[in-house]
This record gives structure tokens, C-alpha cells and sequence, in this order.
């Protein structure tokens, strides 16, 4: 689920974490950094229960109206092709699902469900949802389509979930993207005759856990010489004005310079150049991409650039 960079910053986080701590406990905050990266999972089986909460609710309010004593026809008979859609009913049948939300005890939006009836209300209101109850005939396309534009354009941008999962778990919001983005992907690839529905793993492979790893301690316990690697690079800049964050950012680029030889050199300052857009000042990106150029420059110089397989790709 995620990817190289989200790792990178969640990396970048934990190490401003210690460093603002002026602590030396690399083991409480690496597991910082995991704790951070395995919540991803409970955010992504949240943002699923949306759609189960969303059914549920519906069904709910469906049963209710139909035994009104001055229930309508159309009360007594209602359309169920919301309740009855191909997509919804993969996800609420889906054991592994279930049992996921059971054993993490995600329910936040079944305690809350103030935040799913206001959605679903939302949702009844607009056109989109209209037009896919103009009948009740279900096939899996045009259920599968209308599921991918309730996630889109009701779900993912509502500012009240927004709001609520920022005041729930201050991490989430760097994963929301990430998470919204697998969810999408998994919707889109959904075929008609499916019955399982396949829970994301945090990382991709173990290749990905042990990146997380090897970048948060390496840099951790080697940040002193990574900056002495630049600190004579930084001509009018002097050290101790540098952004903090600027440094940290530095030294995880020079880490993977130095210690991480299957990644290429343009990977690694194209994808430090993006954390400092988004989490430094609008000009770090420059200061950051002239020293890790610089570097690099040096470092071929002097033939200390120890790049083996993928790495040598320019």
C-alpha cells in the first residue's frame, strides 16, 4: 500500500520527532516510525467501513419506513438497488473484511454514525445518485461505476470525514492520499463474479519493511557525518540557520547516497527534493538540490559513489 516515498517521510518524521526530543532512544523511536506506518492499515479499513456503514444505514432506514402505519406504496416497496449493489454487497459479505475491522475494533464510524447518515443524505441528494435509481436493475458495471463516484465525489473530499479523521489520529493526514489512492485501485480492479475482496498489506514486500528500517537507524546513527560531508558545501548558509528539517532531509539524501547502493542517484534527489517542497520552505528545494549535486559530483569524482544493479542506472 505504500509506497518508497510515503516511507521516506514518514522516516523523515520520526528522526524530526527524536531530534526535537534531543533524544538518543533509537529504539522507542523506530518503533515510533512503525506504530506511524501500521496505522496506515486501521485508516484504510476505516475508509472501507464507509461504504458498509453507508449500506447498513440505508437498509436500516428502508426497514423502518416500510413498517410506518401510513407507510406509501413506494415505503411498502422500495427501490433496493442502493442496498442491493453488486460492490457494496462484495464488501459487507466479506469475511476477511470483517474479521479485519472486528480484531482492530474499527468502528469509529458506526459510533459516529452522524458522519455516515450526513453523507448518505448528501448522496441522496445529488444527480449521480438519482440517475443510478431511475431503475432498479442492478448489473455489476453500472454498480461498480456508481460505487467509484460515491468514493470520489462524496467520500474521499468530504470535509466533515476530513475533519473528523485529523481530530481522531493527527498522523492520518499524510496517509489519506495513499490510502484513498489503494482503495480506488482495488475498487477499479474489481471484476464482475468477484466474491473475495483482498485486504492491503502495509508494505509491499519485506524489501519495503527493511528499507523503513535500514533509512530511519542509519541515518539516525550516522547523522554527525553526514554532516560533515556538506558543511562546507553551504557557502552563505551558515549550519546553525539551516532548517532543521533542511538537515534531517540532507542527511537521509547522503544516507542513501552512501549506504543504500540498488537506488539510483537521480531517485534519491528527485524524491528528497519532493520533501522539501512539502514539508520545508518554498526555497529548500533549491538549497537541497544544489548540495546533493554537489555531492554527488564529489562523491564521482573521487569514485566513492558505490552504485551496484538498478543503483547504476543514470
Amino acid at each position: 500500500m505504500v509506497n518508497r516515498r510515503h516511507i521516506r517521510s514518514k522516516v523523515l518524521q520520526a528522526i524530526y520527532a527524536m531530534t526535537q526530543n534531543q533524544s538518543d532512544q533509537l529504539d522507542i523511536y523506530e518503533r515510533y516510525l512503525f506504530n506511524s506506518l501500521e496505522n496506515i492499515r486501521e485508516l484504510y479499513l476505516l475508509m472501507l467501513s464507509s461504504f458498509l456503514e453507508l449500506q447498513k444505514v440505508e437498509e436500516e432506514f428502508l426497514d423502518v419506513s416500510s413498517k410506518k402505519h401510513l407507510a406509501t406504496p413506494e415505503e411498502r416497496s422500495p427501490n433496493k438497488k442502493f442496498i442491493n449493489n453488486n460492490v457494496l454487497q462484495i464488501l459487507v459479505q466479506s469475511e476477511t473484511l470483517n474479521n479485519w475491522l472486528e480484531e482492530l475494533q474499527v468502528n469509529q464510524f458506526h459510533v459516529n454514525e452522524q458522519y455516515i447518515k450526513g453523507l448518505l443524505q448528501d448522496i441522496k441528494k445529488s444527480d449521480v445518485y438519482k440517475h443510478y435509481m431511475r431503475n432498479n436493475v442492478n448489473t455489476f458495471e453500472e454498480d461498480k461505476s456508481f460505487v467509484i463516484q460515491l468514493f470520489t465525489d462524496f467520500i474521499a473530499p468530504n470535509e466533515k470525514i476530513y475533519e473528523f479523521l485529523e481530530d481522531y489520529k493527527i498522523s492520518w493526514i499524510d496517509d489519506i492520499p495513499v490510502v484513498n489512492t489503494a482503495i480506488l485501485k482495488q475498487l477499479e480492479s474489481l471484476k464482475d463474479g468477484s466474491s473475495y475482496f483482498r485486504i492491503n498489506k502495509v508494505f509491499k514486500d519485506d524489501e519495503d519493511r527493511d528499507f523503513a528500517k535500514q533509512l530511519f537507524r542509519k541515518t539516525a546513527l550516522n547523522a554527525d557525518a553526514f554532516v560533515k560531508e556538506y558543511e562546507d558545501k553551504t557557502r552563505n548558509w551558515e549550519l546553525d540557520r539551516i532548517a532543521e528539517i533542511d538537515t534531517i532531509i540532507l542527511n537521509l539524501g547522503v544516507c542513501e547516497l552512501q549506504k543504500f547502493p540498488s537506488i539510483p542517484v537521480k531517485v534519491t534527489i528527485n524524491e528528497y527534493l519532493e520533501l522539501a517542497k512539502e514539508y520545508s520552505t518554498p526555497k529548500s528545494s533549491i538549497f537541497i538540490n544544489g548540495i546533493l549535486d554537489a555531492l554527488v559530483k564529489e562523491y564521482k569524482n573521487e569514485n566513492k559513489l558505490n552504485k551496484i544493479g538498478r543503483g547504476l542506472i543514470e
